[in-house]
């Protein structure tokens, strides 16, 4: 990670610096990073709370996927605007409350609602990352759509 915010003058005050930085890991593209919009960041660039939500998103996604597969059922779409509830204190501090994916689902053929949520329930389950926050990661799937037929 690169800090590329520090300007001509540093952290000499709190509105001296901007938040900007980059995100490198080996191998992969650089991400542009910077604090949230309420911490003085750039509403452009990722911000932590947005990774956070996303690689929550990310690892449910992948284990439905897997689920799904290993099921029979055959999915040809998957979106998700996850959100994020976070609570912030007097003096800055703070934490997420919850998460809710919302996920909706385009598989091949009819599947039964409950075959749905038995796979996302399944996946949430599995996912590393939500089976090791200290608050509740909510599914809220729509409505599963089967694909249109050529």
């Amino acid at each position: 990670m690169d800090w590329t915010g520090a300007g001509d003058r540093g952290t000499e005050s709190y509105t001296s610096y901007g938040r900007d930085h980059v995100v490198r890991i080996e191998g992969k593209p650089p991400l542009p990073g910077s604090a949230d919009v309420a911490f003085r960041g750039d509403v452009d660039r990722y911000s932590p709370e947005d990774l956070f939500v996303a690689a929550l998103a990310q690892c449910h996604l992948l284990w439905f996927l897997h689920k799904a597969a290993m099921a029979g059922v055959v999915v040809t779409g998957y979106t998700d605007r996850a959100t994020g509830t976070m609570r912030v204190e007097v003096a800055g501090a703070g934490q997420f409350t919850e998460v809710v994916l919302h996920p909706k689902v385009q598989v091949a053929e009819p599947v039964a609602e409950d075959v749905i949520a038995d796979l996302h329930q399944q996946a949430h389950d599995h996912c590393f990352i939500a089976r090791s926050v200290n608050f509740p990661v909510r599914h809220a799937p729509l409505t599963t759509q089967v694909a249109a037929r050529a």
